[in-house]
């Protein structure tokens, strides 16, 4: 992975972190923690995603709704385990 690949990686985590957790309604975790819930969130829409046979096409804002949808999956779960 190269560092451009790296940056993009991070900028579509923050961005999908941060709107994931005002759509949760405050389930964020920080900046830090909003990064690491977008990246981890990317992987989980992209697989949730794909296997529900759904392409939101190439590019970064492609990758930022990926990435928001499985954040706010993520987000909904870690509410269901914290009650």
């Amino acid at each position: 992975m190269g560092l451009e690949a790296l940056v993009v990686l991070i900028v579509v985590g923050l961005i999908a972190g941060w709107l994931a957790g005002q759509i949760m309604k405050g389930a964020g975790f920080g900046l830090v923690g909003n990064i690491i819930v977008g990246i981890v969130g990317a992987f989980i829409g992209t697989f949730v995603l794909q296997a529900l046979g759904v392409s939101l096409g190439a590019g970064i804002v492609g990758s930022i709704i990926s990435a928001l949808i499985g954040a706010c999956l993520l987000l909904f779960i870690v509410g269901l385990v914290k009650r």
